[in-house]
């Protein structure tokens, strides 16, 4: 895909965001000015966790995950439901790949359905597409 193509697919879902080194970045800098980057940071380190191979690293992930997110009072707490942390916290002991993926579901809609569309009308959003349409015009347009 081009740059050009691939700007324009930005707009299209909080997948093709996510996906991309520098939309993402921007997604970031756009939710910490919203005090919300906890959301984008517990997404992408389920992300992670899940592609975790060794049964010590699943636990002390999970717990990591847990003390950082879940857990009541966490630095970086992300807002879900009373029985989605519940859950987590009855099964935190003995944490599966799959633990987290309720509350990482639930994290994704919210920034699907709340802050992605607001990302998509903020400078932030429109400063990234800008600089992508110079980066074009200049390698279409070396003679200038």
């Amino acid at each position: 895909r081009s740059n050009a193509g691939e700007t324009m697919a930005w707009s299209e879902s909080v997948d093709t965001v996510l996906a991309n080194k520098e939309a993402l970045a921007a997604f970031r800098t756009f939710l910490k000015s919203e005090f919300s980057e906890e959301n984008v940071e517990f997404w992408l380190a389920c992300e992670d966790f899940k592609k975790t191979k060794s049964s010590t690293k699943i636990a002390s992930k999970a717990r990591k995950i847990y003390s950082d997110f879940i857990q009541a009072d966490a630095p970086k707490e992300i807002n879900i439901d009373f029985h989605t942390k519940n859950d987590i916290s009855e099964n935190i002991s003995e944490p599966t790949l799959s633990c987290f993926d309720a509350a990482q579901r639930s994290i994704y809609s919210l920034m699907a359905k709340d802050s992605f569309p607001r990302f998509l009308r903020s400078e932030v959003y429109k400063e990234l597409v800008k600089k992508h349409q110079d980066r074009n015009q200049k390698r279409w347009l070396p003679f200038l």
